[in-house]
């Protein structure tokens, strides 16, 4: 068994515009790294986090890192002790999945050390219980099922766990633009509405239905068609400065379609190329320029890898 191991688990966009809590997606960059060492002595000590601006907890019980790590420790029976480093590559509040990418890269990366005694369908309830922390009751497996098992993912259930890997485009590109602002996630979903018109919830349905499709199928037209969220974003996209213009603004460079990462603040529009990915990007990013805010653009394909190991 190796003493030390060195793993990236990737950001994840979810929701998708209209697959609320059920669709998701890894992609390759931002992300988290973590260490971790063997040692002799039993339990889970956080050693170190960097990259968050001191706000994170090293205590392991209140850690998404920590709490996953210790679930899986005490489902193995392993009896030494496990020291984390986690080093944030990705801004905290920011709709890409900072928690999960924390707890799946800790548990990924024991399961790794241990040559994998389980199977990365396996290790989710494990790094779900990280996640209890950052929403306070029963967990969302989008970012988590996205980021441990790579590509494009919908969460049939939760209780009891059911994930699936879908197909995808090959020339499917994705533009996020992270505003620097933060969102709390825990703070969007006390605004959302409780209920909803039977009428508009035929309508959600049938677009995360034809987004499914269009995206096994390669269909780039239906997808486009399909991204339309007339629920959730309509209420969460007033906590984002200049959400409708620059919406407007990357379909109008030629995406597919644009909508909100997560609970936001970032923004992620799909395209058929590169080229057109990074022009919506440059197009998005302007309007947050003109009213003063600063960002960071990312393009990348579906990462269909997950995690990682990267020494």
């Amino acid at each position: 068994m190796k003493k030390e191991i060195k793993v990236f688990a990737p950001a994840s966009v979810t929701n998708v515009s209209c697959g609320f809590d059920v669709l998701g997606f890894a992609i390759d960059w931002p992300g988290d790294e973590v260490i971790l060492r063997i040692k002799e002595k039993p339990g889970v000590k956080i050693s170190k986090i960097t990259g968050d601006g001191g706000r994170l907890p090293l205590d392991s019980s209140r850690n998404t890192a920590g709490v996953s790590l210790m679930s899986f420790v005490e489902h193995l029976g392993f009896n030494k002790g496990v020291e984390i480093e986690i080093h944030k590559k990705m801004a905290l509040g920011s709709g890409l999945g900072s928690s999960a990418a924390s707890a799946v890269a800790s548990v990924f990366a024991l399961n790794e050390m241990l040559d994998s005694p389980l199977s990365r369908k396996e290790l989710l309830p494990f790094a779900l219980e990280g996640e209890k922390l950052t929403c306070g009751g029963t967990p969302h497996a989008d970012n988590v099922s996205a980021c441990l098992m790579g590509g494009f993912i919908i969460v049939r259930s939760v209780s009891p766990l059911d994930v699936i890997n879908i197909k995808t485009p090959a020339n499917l590109f994705c533009t996020i633009l992270h505003p620097h602002i933060e969102i709390n996630t825990a703070d969007t979903r006390k605004i959302l509405r409780k209920q909803v018109l039977l009428s508009e919830a035929v309508k959600q349905w049938a677009n995360v239905a034809g987004l499914v499709a269009g995206l096994t199928s390669g269909d780039y037209e239906l997808i486009g068609r399909s991204l339309h969220d007339g629920i959730v974003e309509p209420v969460r996209s007033i906590l984002i400065p200049g959400f409708d213009d620059i919406k407007e603004a990357a379909i109008k460079a030629g995406a597919l379609g644009c909508s909100i990462s997560g609970s936001g603040p970032s923004i992620f529009a799909f395209s058929t190329s590169r080229k057109i990915a990074e022009k919506a990007g440059t197009e998005m990013k302007k309007i947050l320029t003109g009213i003063e805010i600063a960002g960071d653009i990312y393009i990348s394909k579906i990462n269909k890898v997950g995690p990682r190991v990267i020494k």
